[in-house]
């Protein structure tokens, strides 16, 4: 610890210039990191979350550019008009927000939803938006497990955090599935 304290002596800035790059590396260590020197009193709370946001946003937005520079080469013009590409085109974007939420949340579907927002064309204000806020919601929501349950408790939020978005997002489908049948049924 003597030596973790002598770094941040020496160069302050240096943990949130780290939580600027970590993203790029692995999202969610940055962010079980991020919450864990915040619990240590390693840098300022405010500035590290700011830090992470931002780190977390730079790197989903590199993401969405890629997949959107793929659509320069013909092979790739040519694959987006295939029906099964357009269905799940029509699919990612008519739900951009829902999906961007979810992804934060879901291990595994982070990148290639990311990629395909980009390919799709997603207006990228709206994308930028909603990965900016998800991003905000898992910061804040593993900030907050951490600095309520302290930092041996807040490893368990790797766990809990994913659960409870899940849980949501199916509340939410539930809801909009029961709506739908409800119209279909006062309809016809």
């Amino acid at each position: 610890m003597d030596m973790v304290n002598e770094a941040l002596a020496a160069y302050p800035w240096g943990i949130y210039l780290c939580l600027l790059v970590a993203p790029f590396v692995q999202e969610d260590a940055a962010v079980i990191g991020a919450a864990s020197a915040s619990t240590m009193g390693l840098g300022a709370p405010l500035w590290l979350f700011a830090a992470l946001v931002l780190g977390l946003s730079a790197s989903d937005l590199w993401k969405y550019w890629a997949g959107r520079a793929a659509r320069t080469y013909n092979w790739a013009e040519r694959f987006s008009q295939w029906n099964g590409v357009q269905s799940a085109k029509n699919k990612v974007l008519k739900r951009l927000g829902h999906t961007l939420m979810a992804v934060r949340f879901i291990p595994g579907t982070r990148i290639p939803i990311y990629l395909a927002s980009g390919f799709f064309m997603a207006p990228f204000g709206r994308f930028t938006l909603w990965v900016v806020v998800s991003g905000m919601v898992y910061a804040a929501l593993t900030f907050g497990l951490f600095h309520a349950l302290g930092e041996v408790g807040g490893e368990k939020a790797k766990t809990i955090v994913p659960l409870i978005a899940i849980t949501i997002v199916l509340a939410v489908l539930l809801v909009q599935y029961v709506r739908g049948r409800m119209r279909k049924s006062s309809a016809g």
